[in-house]
């Protein structure tokens, strides 16, 4: 099971806490470490569900919003140095 990017905020925001209420050096190392892993954790879980949320919109046919539309293309040809090749 993968962690959500809310549990793993979640996590770090605890062992940032528990750094910050530490009154031994090695508690609050041992804190940090685990608040950084955490904060690791939550870039990796934030990419999944991003991906997640592309991949059902791309089947259920819902526009992507950073794909241009075939009016924005205008006449570009998909290799330029191709370009009207039919025009001459």
């Amino acid at each position: 099971m993968q962690p959500s990017l809310i549990l793993c905020r979640a996590r770090e925001e605890h062992h940032l806490a528990i750094s910050r209420a530490a009154t031994l050096d090695n508690i609050r190392v041992v804190a940090n470490a685990a608040a950084a892993a955490w904060a690791k954790e939550g870039v990796a879980a934030g990419m999944r569900e991003d991906r997640k949320l592309r991949t059902r919109q791309f089947a259920e046919g819902q526009p992507q919003g950073d794909e241009p539309t075939s009016a924005e293309w205008g006449d570009l040809a998909e290799h330029p140095d191709r370009a009207h090749a039919d025009a001459g």
